[in-house]
């Protein structure tokens, strides 16, 4: 039995014949719970009743089917301007961390779902933790992903639990567990299935606190020596993937980690003068903004009544044909997958098991997996499934051909996809009797690391199939970004004038090795031709073509010479680079010189040029989801927060200025577009460009203070 409920705005508590209170998170607003300031105060408060009530003990859950919590209120990160609100955030939530973990009486929390940021620093703080054993349930610290560390007292209470080694990887890596994973780190003590929840919970409760132990390691790492080394090869790896000028969040969790983690006080106290400072920091405004943008195209499935498919037909047994039904299998689509050749359909069988011994499935979820995705060599599938998703090569008629046999097999209520990367809807769809359910669905390689996928839409298809698409893009675990039928669409159209630029380069004499290093010091995750050897030079060609008729750009001499040589990049072991053991190496060297500067604005600006096009045309509603294609779809630096955001960072008269130098000296095609004088383009920059200024003013009264007795922290430069 259980007494009458209290209910708050955001907290419900009631308490058992044993005394024990259950206090259950559920914002009435939210589909998920997050740690927002008046959750927290609302919390400190029954904490605070509680004290007088003197219960048995404590027992944490959450109402959300979604899981427990999602986090802090990153909304309220941006609403920050001054380095004291900060800290007074940090610090408040401190002290309701503190208060939990000081308690009289044991606390547990019962985890399922995502547990993740301020809600497993909310879970720390609790003698107990115990997740629900299933699929979805997810914990971790990704705060890093954010531009800043946990400072709610989680890297104290972390590293006291599972050892600092441990502690410092998961919260530099933001990676998320699964259950299993958490408790064999001892993150959580138990895991339980749903139905045995009560009953896991009182026996636990029942058990005792057992004092975590972790051996030789932790106690070595107490020697300062030891700790500096550690921290010192810490700081080279994390370099390698986050450098410091960039990223400064993961550097300053390692200095944190060799100053302060000997005592609680210090700890605090770190934790408020490492993320404080951070939390104005350019590249963590421009990290939260991305992960807003995350959630916005994650909303995009807004239409619940629209079909989601649950059989998916696909058809090509190249690279991208076999990713894809491979991906959808995983994410527990039924996947037949129709190609030519009997040892590609083979292979994917067989990267499909690979993947999964990689990620340490059961031998039952394996089964399982292998079971979904069946070889369909005559396209059986094709009858009976909800989806039929095309992925064979760029080729138009080739792709008319085979949507006329579909047509035939299709039911007249399944929707049909085209995975091309260029070829605008309106002209595949000539012959289709059905024109209104074929949507765009193009997924960027590799499929199993790129979070993208172009929902596209083209002049006669149905709002129902593109709800499909956008629920189907999201069920998959992929970000849909609607974009409407434009040669190219979104992402190709700016990322090949990006590549072109850099192959006329090197036709100029210009040494790749500079080209690519030039765009990897911007911040790109690999150079252009890196890239192109990677996406495929025989594709970068077809593309480039297919985009030169609108777009003018041209296909440069190199390509052309290297695709005829059959030189395709890393599918043929040569291309701009050499491929085998060891690092690639050039596949011819430039002698001409280049400051670095003009590489990169040669690179960067055509981008630019077709994002002011691409907007005049609507290919996308606004300037942030062109943000959000690049930086989800090609990797585009985000710590700048995306091609516009770097415009916005030049200034509208810093944009004007460097197309007009490079006009000057290369050419016409760095004519600025008419698309930069559009109204509504104008008065994004203006306002975007009054944020950097308003930043880079307040970043300037923080550095005026280093000297000050009293004292703020200095902003990381």
């Amino acid at each position: 039995m259980k007494s009458p409920q209290c209910v708050g705005l955001y907290w419900q508590w009631e308490r058992d014949d044993a005394g024990v209170v259950w206090l259950t998170a559920d914002h009435p607003e939210r589909s998920a719970n997050l740690l927002s300031r008046p959750v927290l105060e609302e919390l400190n408060t029954i904490l605070i009743q509680l004290e007088q009530w003197a219960p048995a003990a404590l027992v944490i859950q959450s109402a959300k089917k979604a899981g427990f919590f999602a986090g802090a209120d990153v909304a309220a990160f941006s609403e920050i301007t001054e380095q004291s609100e900060a800290e007074a955030l940090i610090e408040r939530g401190q002290g309701v961390m503190d208060r939990l973990a000081a308690v009289s009486y044991p606390t547990l929390a019962w985890i399922h779902g995502h547990c993740m940021g301020g809600g497993l620093e909310l879970a720390l703080a609790c003698d107990y933790r115990i997740a629900r054993q299933s699929s979805d349930t997810r914990l971790g610290l990704p705060e890093v992903q954010l531009g800043i560390f946990p400072a709610w007292g989680g890297t104290w209470r972390l590293t006291r639990l599972i050892g600092e080694l441990p502690a410092m990887q998961m919260m530099l890596t933001g990676k998320l567990l699964h259950p299993k994973q958490a408790l064999k780190l001892g993150l959580v003590d138990e895991l339980a299935p749903e139905r045995l929840m009560e009953r896991a919970v009182r026996d636990r409760l029942n058990q005792g606190v057992r004092p975590a132990k972790h051996g030789v390691v932790n106690r070595v790492l107490q020697l300062p020596m030891f700790r500096r080394l550690v921290a010192m090869r810490m700081r080279q790896q994390v370099e390698v993937k986050a450098a410091a000028e960039h990223y400064p969040a993961p550097h300053r969790l390692i200095d944190h980690w060799v100053a302060n983690m000997g005592h609680h006080d210090r700890a605090m106290a770190g934790e408020v003068e490492g993320v404080a400072p951070l939390l104005s920091n350019p590249s963590t405004r421009q990290l939260v903004r991305l992960f807003q943008l995350k959630n916005r195209l994650k909303g995009m499935a807004q239409d619940k009544s629209a079909p989601l498919p649950n059989h998916v037909h696909v058809v090509g047994d190249g690279v991208m044909g076999r990713a894809i039904a491979i991906w959808c299998a995983f994410q527990g689509m039924q996947v037949t997958l129709q190609g030519l050749a009997p040892e590609l359909l083979g292979a994917a069988v067989r990267e499909a098991a690979s993947m999964a011994k990689r990620k340490r499935l059961s031998r039952e979820a394996h089964r399982a997996l292998l079971d979904r995705l069946v070889p369909d060599l005559r396209g059986d599938g094709a009858y009976h499934a909800d989806l039929v998703i095309e992925a064979i090569f760029e080729n138009a008629a080739a792709k008319q051909k085979l949507f006329a046999e579909l047509e035939s097999k299709m039911r007249p209520e399944a929707y049909l996809a085209t995975n091309t990367s260029a070829i605008p809807l309106q002209e595949l769809a000539s012959g289709l009797q059905r024109p209104e359910r074929l949507l765009g669905l193009h997924f960027f390689n590799p499929v199993a690391r790129m979070p993208l996928v172009e929902v596209v839409e083209g002049p006669q298809t149905d709002p129902q199939a593109l709800q499909m698409g956008y629920r189907f893009v999201t069920a998959i675990k992929k970000l849909p970004l609607p974009v409407l039928s434009r040669p190219g669409f979104l992402v190709n159209r700016m990322l090949m004038p990006y590549l072109m630029e850099a192959v006329r380069m090197v036709d100029e004499g210009v040494d790749m090795q500079r080209i690519d290093r030039a765009a990897t010091r911007f911040g790109m995750p690999m150079g252009p031709l890196a890239l192109a050897d990677a996406v495929g030079l025989d594709v970068c060609k077809a593309v480039g073509r297919e985009l030169a008729a609108t777009m003018g750009i041209g296909v440069p001499q190199k390509l052309l010479e290297l695709v005829d040589a059959e030189q395709l990049g890393v599918k043929s072991g040569r291309g701009f680079y050499r491929y085998g053991r060891g690092k690639p190496k050039p596949n011819s060297r430039g002698r001409a010189f280049m400051q670095s500067r003009d590489i990169t604005h040669r690179l960067i600006l055509p981008m630019l040029n077709e994002a002011a096009a691409i907007l005049q045309e609507g290919v996308v509603a606004d300037p942030d989801l062109v943000d959000a294609g690049m930086v989800f779809g090609t990797g585009f630096a985000p710590f700048r927060g995306g091609p516009m955001h770097y415009a916005a960072s030049l200034g509208e008269v810093g944009v004007v200025t460097l197309f007009q130098e490079l006009e000057e000296h290369f050419g016409e095609r760095f004519h600025r577009h008419d698309g930069w004088m559009t109204p509504v383009l104008r008065r994004w920059l203006q306002e975007k460009e009054r944020d950097y200024v308003d930043a880079s003013c307040q970043r300037q009264d923080t550095h005026a203070s280093d000297h000050n007795p009293a004292g703020a922290v200095p902003h990381p430069s």
